[in-house]
């Protein structure tokens, strides 16, 4: 099965990516890709063109899906999660759905 590929916003603590990263996961930080301080809408656009799933914890992302913005889809962070409830969260949406099926998809995690 094909692997869902995250893109971590900027809020989401580092050490969710790396704990991502040590389980085999593809994961892609804002800083990173040096999109930091860019608008919602470049970043679900470049994370569309990357094919990856924003992972995020800002309730904006959810305004431009209202709007219809087309995505590959969204992890909504629960911000009362623990890192590692997270990590565990992001791990499992990895292990059980596609990347075809996150396309427009927003997923509560």
């Amino acid at each position: 099965m094909e692997q869902i590929k995250f893109y971590l916003d900027e809020h989401i603590h580092s050490a969710v990516a790396a704990g991502l990263t040590a389980r085999g996961v593809d994961v892609l930080t804002v800083q990173q890709a040096g999109r930091s301080g860019l608008s919602d809408h470049e970043q679900l656009s470049f994370a569309l063109i990357e094919q990856r799933v924003l992972v995020t914890m800002d309730a904006d992302f959810l305004t431009l899906v209202k709007a219809g913005e087309t995505h590959a889809g969204i992890a909504y962070a629960n911000p009362r999660r623990s890192v590692g409830e997270l990590i565990r969260a992001l791990v499992l949406l990895s292990d059980v759905v596609t990347p075809s099926e996150m396309t427009d998809h927003v997923e509560y995690v």
